[in-house]
């Protein structure tokens, strides 16, 4: 089979690795990949939001399957495009990617079939969002409406860090059209659990729970970043948690979006928070997450692509899906600055031994050796039986690893292991 991965970051290294392992995978192409993926797979550079030259590669090339794994090419309907042309994908149309798209049609959403999420109201006028916000409860959660590279989230501890978000969204434009409508919601606390999903819009396979480490400082401090590391299973998501998941939060957004004329059919990210209410969605995403898909991937045991193509046509429920006993973990090793301005084009050294183990996020290939290209750059990964070997281990590799304005977590996977304990 000839296959397609849409991306070229560090979750697309992830899914390449998974589907190499199936020996009908007869060549990978990766649009546009990136340095370390070219390791694994065909790079072709045509940016995953070049929806003609995607398509018409995929034409030329006489796609199999395809997998479109970014948010922005799925809610601009990359997979309405490639089914049209007869190439079946793995990823949601652009009709249920909505649910990432538009934060104020997810609330919505939830708020219509009883899914229980935060209090909520939404703005399109700047100046009654800048008016509620003077009466709401601190801290309180501001969100650009559309997507925004993970960036768009803002915790405003004050009133004039609210004020200066409303403004930086509605009336500076600093996300587009993606903050023209803004959430504001409620301030919610408690254990964060991300759990990502098969769906084929009938029957939905969660997958093992991950941890994400989204500030870019030790001790949750700093910035919000795409995401500085990640573990799996996650401690706090335990079996009673997860059965009620599933009948109050999981198995009602699949029906929703089914009475919405919606169905989704693809990965279906949950981000939970497990508060003294109960569990509460945070947020929904229509792909993979980055980085949890390179902690929970290596956990899988079931054949990736047999997945996807359960998923596509409908019969996931035919299809067991298994998972390896153990824990993963994920430190990211990012460039100094990140997430705001860094240099690029420095020379990364990984050993051998270690290579097989990251993922590789941010890097360009340059005179037959990897230089840094991204904010996040390597992710390096460790499974073991214990999550405490599998923390010990990444950090063994990370250390082995070096580029200039190198930096990452010292503490991944901290709070899990208090929490295990």
């Amino acid at each position: 089979m000839k296959l397609l991965v849409v991306g070229g970051g560090g979750r697309e290294h992830a899914i390449i690795r998974k589907l190499k392992e199936n020996p009908e995978a007869e060549v990978i192409y990766a649009l546009p990949g990136n340095g370390g993926i070219a390791a694994d797979a065909v790079c072709v550079p045509i940016a995953a939001t070049d929806l003609d030259g995607i398509t018409a590669f995929a034409q030329e090339n006489e796609i199999d399957y395809a997998v479109v794994a970014p948010d922005d090419p799925l809610v601009l309907g990359l997979v309405d495009r490639l089914e049209a042309l007869g190439i079946p994908c793995f990823g949601p149309r652009a009709n249920a990617a909505v649910i990432e798209g538009s934060k104020a049609f997810s609330k919505e959403l939830m708020k219509k079939y009883g899914i229980p999420t935060a209090a909520y109201e939404t703005f399109t006028d700047p100046q009654a969002a800048l008016t509620y916000v003077e009466t709401v409860p601190l801290p309180t959660v501001i969100k650009a409406d559309g997507l925004a590279l993970g960036k768009g989230v803002i915790i405003a501890q004050t009133r004039e860090e609210a004020r200066e978000a409303v403004r930086a969204m509605m009336c500076e434009d600093r996300f587009g059209k993606s903050g023209r409508t803004v959430v504001i919601e409620e301030f919610l606390t408690g254990p964060e659990v991300s759990v990502l999903s098969f769906t084929d819009g009938k029957t939905l396979v969660p997958m093992v729970s991950s941890m994400d480490h989204k500030r870019a400082g030790d001790g949750d401090t700093g910035l919000n970043t795409g995401g500085m590391g990640t573990i799996a299973p996650n401690p706090y998501y335990t079996k009673e948690i997860a059965a009620q998941c599933m009948e109050e939060i999981f198995l009602p957004t699949v029906r929703a979006m089914n009475a919405e004329g919606r169905t989704f059919r693809g990965c279906l990210y949950f981000g939970l928070m497990l508060t003294e209410k109960g569990p509460r969605v945070i947020e929904y995403n229509c792909r993979f997450g980055d980085p949890e898909t390179q902690v929970v991937l290596p956990l899988l045991e079931t054949d990736l692509l047999t997945i996807f193509r359960a998923v596509t046509e409908g019969r996931l429920a035919e299809v067991p899906v298994r998972w390896k006993s153990g824990s993963c973990a994920c430190v990211v090793m990012a460039s100094a600055g990140y997430p705001l301005s860094y240099q690029k084009g420095f020379g990364i050294t990984i050993p051998e031994d270690v290579l097989p183990h990251v993922f590789v996020a941010g890097a360009r290939e340059k005179d037959g050796g990897l230089v840094t290209s991204g904010g996040r750059v390597l992710g390096v990964t460790a499974t073991a039986e214990t999550l405490e070997e599998a923390l010990a281990e990444a950090y063994r590799r990370t250390e082995r690893i070096s580029f200039e304005n190198a930096f990452y977590r010292r503490d991944i996977g901290r709070r899990a292991l208090k929490a295990g304990r």
